[in-house]
């Protein structure tokens, strides 16, 4: 974990490799290296899509899906995301009050402020509530999307809040945001009743 460095000549000689598994496999590798070592993993990202096929692609953007949720910024770059030029000129939430096991729709106006068509990745977070009355953020992957210079698009989305295993749920008052090329927009309260 400290040094990655004798696996990298491994992963780079099995990264185009036929099997699916294996490459998959290097990309699972990558992600956990970047746990500990994200500009490592992002400046390789951007190396390795130069002149990359389909599934090498496939590769590096599953390798890097941590960091593209966290909004690292080399690893957005990898892929042509930079810095966006865009204003959240609303983000609304319906219903205002959601039982555990029931869903909300939330609906985001962007505008974009640039001259020319941007891509964008598009993630929001859901801010639960935890024990002891703070928040804390999750990441949910939503879309990618170019947008046109002037553009004004609205998006929606439902978003199930379902009893899991891997979470408890608390009353109160949790919110909704965007994450737009690894920058946060936007911030609307619900309430949740459990």
């Amino acid at each position: 974990m400290e040094d990655p460095s004798p696996m990298l000549p491994i992963l780079k000689a099995l990264r185009d490799d036929k099997e699916e598994y294996v490459r998959r496999s290097v990309a699972n590798h990558l992600n956990d290296i970047a746990k500990d070592h994200p500009d490592l993993v992002a400046d390789l990202a951007h190396d390795w899509m130069k002149g990359a096929d389909k599934n090498r692609e496939r590769l590096v953007r599953h390798a890097c899906r941590t960091l593209i949720k966290n909004g690292h910024p080399g690893a957005l770059k990898a892929f042509g995301f930079g810095k966006p030029k865009i204003t959240v000129d609303s983000l609304t939430i319906k219903p205002k009050k959601v039982n555990l096991g029931g869903a909300f729709k939330f609906t985001a106006e962007l505008k974009s402020s640039s001259d020319r068509p941007q891509a964008l990745v598009i993630d929001y977070l859901v801010h639960f509530k935890k024990a002891n009355g703070k928040t804390s953020g999750k990441v949910f992957n939503w879309k990618r999307v170019t947008i046109r210079a002037g553009e004004v698009p609205s998006l929606s989305r439902s978003h199930s809040i379902r009893p899991i295993t891997t979470r408890r749920y608390y009353g109160g008052t949790p919110a909704v945001s965007l994450r737009i090329n690894g920058q946060d927009f936007g911030h609307v309260e619900f309430e949740l009743v459990t």
